[in-house]
Parts: structure tokens; C-alpha cells; sequence
């Protein structure tokens, strides 16, 4: 990135035309962003990696019981008193999800219908969640309360610094406030990202738990359903690095403009 000094002159002392507009353009080829952007980068590279890894082998593991995703979500939910719980199939791989709004337990084709322990795994997991909601689990609590204003702030908060930071280069107060307003939105998404740790922890943690409690699956097939979640748990690490990454970076941007 061209340091952000006074406009560069000519040997006559005039001021060269387009110098600003130029160091402007360059902020978004500076080379300090590899340093914040490549490590996480190379994180969730990994995480998915060992994801599709992990899952691809337990996914053509069926388990002792023969039972799919579907069932053992229904199993589980029924033995915790969630009867209420809808457990549905919807479009896509890996989309699996709970919605604490329609008490619903949504799962992908492959896991709602497929007797492996990859399928019983991920569909536990979500069951986790539920359980989750039903004991009002704060972080769980604190993620659903956060998701209207993180939708907003990853939508305007990237917008914002960019204008911002754009009109800050004159010395613009309202520039600058602009510019920290954004990162203050962005930032939304990196907490978002850091309480969503705790939540799938807890979801996996929950989810071996009962599979162990309800004899669905035997010790040996837990293990398989222990490198399955932990593989997607490291996803979310690689996600929460990344977003902490991003916002660093237009700290540090606004902290050299200074």
C-alpha cells in the first residue's frame, strides 16, 4: 500500500495529477492484507478439508442399528420431550440446520436418509441444538438475538468503511466517522462468529452424549461421530479467524491513516 502522506509533487512543486485518486485505488492492493487475510485463509482451507475427509469416510460407514439421520434426530428428540420439534429434509449438502423460530429441524437429503454414522453424527448435532434451546442456553440465545443486526452490519459495514475511508483521505470528519462506523458493524460479524464457538461446541458435546446415552450408536461408532464433528467444529474456528482478520485489517488501515 502507497503510505498515505501529503500529495506527491513534482520537482516544479506541483502537485502530480491523479496522485490522490491513485493511493486511494491502491488500498485495496495493499500487501499488509495477506497478513491478515492468508493465515485464516489457509485455516479454513485445512478445516474443509479434513471436513469433506472426515465426512466422506463415516458417510459410507453404516452404523450397527441401520438407522438414518432422520430417524435418530426423531428418536432423540422424542426421548428429550421435543415431540414438538418438526424434523424436515430440505435441498442441498451439509445445509443441515435448527431453527429456534419454527421449531424445526431441517436436514440435508444425505443426512436426513442415509443409516451412516456420518448421517447420525450431523443430525445429533442439530438435535443438540434443540436441546440447546429448550434449556435456554445463553450463547445459543445470545447468537438468534444478534442475527438481525449481524445481516445488516455484513451487508453496509464493508459499504461504509470503504466510502469512508475514501472521503477520510481528505480530512473529512465525516469520512472518518463513516469509516469506524463500518468497522463497527463489520465488527458485528467477527462476535457473531466468536459466540457461535460456544454453540456448536455445546452442540457436539450434547449430540455424543445422548447417541452414548440412548445406546443409538456403540463406543466404537462414536469415535467415527467424534472426527466427523470435530472436523465441522474447526470450520467454524477457521470462520471466526477469518472475520477477526478482516476487521484487524481495516483497524490497521485507519490506524495508519492517522
Amino acid at each position: 500500500m502507497t503510505r498515505l502522506h501529503s500529495p506527491a509533487r513534482s520537482c516544479t512543486g506541483a502537485t502530480i495529477p491523479g496522485q490522490n485518486r491513485n493511493r486511494e485505488i491502491n488500498m485495496f492492493f495493499d500487501p499488509s492484507w495477506f497478513l491478515f487475510a492468508i493465515p485464516p485463509l489457509l485455516l479454513g482451507l485445512w478445516a474443509q478439508s479434513r471436513m469433506r475427509s472426515a465426512y466422506g469416510k463415516y458417510s459410507k460407514v453404516k452404523s450397527a442399528r441401520n438407522i438414518t439421520g432422520a430417524q435418530a434426530a426423531r428418536y432423540l428428540l422424542d426421548a428429550n420431550g421435543l415431540q414438538h420439534v418438526a424434523v424436515e429434509r430440505i435441498a442441498g449438502q451439509l445445509t443441515d440446520h435448527y431453527d429456534p423460530r419454527s421449531k424445526t429441524l431441517r436436514l440435508s437429503q444425505g443426512v436426513y436418509e442415509t443409516p451412516s454414522l456420518a448421517a447420525v453424527g450431523v443430525a445429533a448435532h442439530e438435535a443438540g441444538h434443540a436441546l440447546q434451546d429448550r434449556d435456554k442456553y445463553a450463547p445459543l440465545m445470545l447468537r438468534s438475538a444478534m442475527v438481525p443486526a449481524v445481516n445488516i452490519g455484513t451487508m453496509l459495514g464493508p459499504i461504509l468503511f470503504i466510502i469512508g475511508f475514501l472521503l477520510a483521505g481528505a480530512s473529512s470528519m465525516l469520512g472518518t466517522s463513516l469509516a469506524w462506523l463500518g468497522i463497527g458493524l463489520f465488527g458485528l460479524a467477527a462476535v457473531f462468529s466468536i459466540v457461535t464457538l460456544p454453540v456448536e461446541f455445546n452442540a457436539s458435546k450434547r449430540a455424543k452424549v445422548v447417541l452414548a446415552g440412548q445406546g443409538i450408536l456403540s463406543p466404537e461408532e462414536i469415535q467415527g461421530v467424534d472426527k466427523v464433528l470435530d472436523a465441522a467444529a474447526l470450520t467454524y474456528v477457521a470462520a471466526a479467524a477469518q472475520a477477526i482478520g478482516q476487521l484487524l485489517y481495516y483497524v490497521s488501515l485507519m490506524n495508519r491513516r492517522r
